[in-house]
């Protein structure tokens, strides 16, 4: 079947994006009630969103940030990282993950994934503590939880921080608790692509208040009244570090809490999608589905297709295009980051982590959002199919 790259009519006559929210009229309610009342910023809404999702996940406290990237830079602070520490993160996310540890003027170390999870590899990991190491950032990469337990026990041995960038990963769960207590600090995203959505936003949710304390600070410019000394009155207040900017809004905090009712949901229904796209995508040859490690549960930000290369006539950027053209709003992520321009102009070379650099070659990101309908998920299926058959090596 000749494909729609070479004229052909394409599967699709609309295109599908490879993610997208889902606002309903009770988000928007909730939003326009948080514009009619007097707080549009630093009012209740904050409290009552960082409450709900503490309690979602199992956390004592939850600290909301303007957005993802600034809660991994919150974290690093409260984790004191600085010149001269090193962490250990994973080159397969988002190169936030790495920045907020250059901001604190820390030095990304970084280790290779675990072939079958794409998750970080503990044993990597090991390999690269040195008495610099401060400190540990795993990406639950895809919405699979990473190696908890072990990564956990590398970080009490080694007396390491250990900060899980659950970007990807709210609503899954790891040895049947949700994920969000397990780590000493873990950050979620409200992007709109994610599970749920606060337009941009952030959160750590932790166990312990000694990092709450430092997460508010530092979120907040520095400032504080809760160690004041003296007597100046109601008004006053100290600053006591340098912070940042990095409050969340009561918009957004309004539209989180309406988002989480529907959390499970949301879930429940990435889910059923993955699962329709395994039991296809098994009966295809020349590509691999996504391992899932018994001692979690995906919460499914991504679903990641491998392609055999050596048995297709093609290359991935050519599928990519060739998906394109069908109507199949396809992705890579990530491109690993220490291969990166900046990273590179930072002395970090090529060939450090090679099965993370192997993959992001072979690797396509397919549409996944809960919103999708059952002929959505079947035009992906189909041209998928349609297009791995055509370029597949016969013979």
């Amino acid at each position: 079947m000749t494909l729609a790259l070479y004229g052909n009519q394409p599967v699709r006559k609309n295109f599908l994006s490879y993610g997208q929210q889902w606002i309903t009229e009770e988000d928007i309610q909730a939003v326009v009630e948080t514009l009619q009342s007097p707080y549009l910023t630093q009012g209740p809404k904050i409290d009552q969103f960082e409450q709900a999702i503490a309690e979602y996940v199992g956390a004592k406290y939850a600290v909301a940030f303007i957005n993802g990237t600034a809660a991994l830079h919150g974290a690093c602070y409260a984790a004191g990282i600085g010149k001269g520490d090193e962490v250990i993160t994973t080159p397969m996310t988002f190169a936030a993950s790495a920045n907020c540890v250059l901001y604190m003027g820390g030095k990304p170390v970084f280790a290779d994934i675990d072939n079958k999870t794409y998750n970080i590899d503990p044993k990597s990991i090991e390999k690269l503590i040195t008495s610099k190491t401060k400190a540990v950032i795993a990406v639950d990469y895809t919405g699979q939880p990473a190696n908890l337990d072990e990564i956990k026990l590398l970080c009490k041995k080694h007396n390491l921080v250990f900060i899980e960038d659950g970007a990807h990963s709210i609503g899954a769960s790891y040895k049947g608790e949700k994920v969000g207590s397990q780590a000493d600090m873990t950050m979620f995203s409200f992007h709109p692509v994610k599970h749920i959505t606060t337009g941009e936003g952030g959160i750590i949710t932790t166990n312990s208040e000694e990092y709450a304390k430092k997460l508010r600070l530092f979120r907040s410019h520095g400032i504080t009244k809760e160690t004041l000394t003296g007597d100046e009155g109601p008004w006053y207040y100290e600053m006591i570090d340098l912070g940042m900017n990095y409050r969340m809004t009561d918009i957004q905090a309004s539209l989180g809490c309406s988002q989480l009712k529907r959390l499970d949901s949301f879930v429940k229904r990435r889910r059923e999608i993955s699962n329709q796209y395994t039991n296809a995508f098994n009966n295809i040859p020349n590509v691999v589905v996504p391992f899932q490690d018994p001692d979690g549960e995906s919460s499914w930000h991504l679903y990641m297709l491998r392609l055999r290369l050596e048995n297709l006539s093609v290359d991935r950027k050519k599928v990519f295009e060739a998906l394109r053209a069908e109507n199949i709003g396809v992705h890579v992520h990530y491109i690993p980051v220490h291969t990166l321009s900046y990273y590179q102009s930072l002395g970090y070379m090529k060939g450090i982590c090679p099965n993370a650099e192997t993959y992001y070659e072979e690797a396509l990101t397919l549409p996944l959002f809960p919103k999708m309908t059952e002929d959505d998920v079947q035009s992906v299926i189909t041209a998928v199919e349609k297009v791995i058959d055509y370029f597949s090596k016969k013979g």
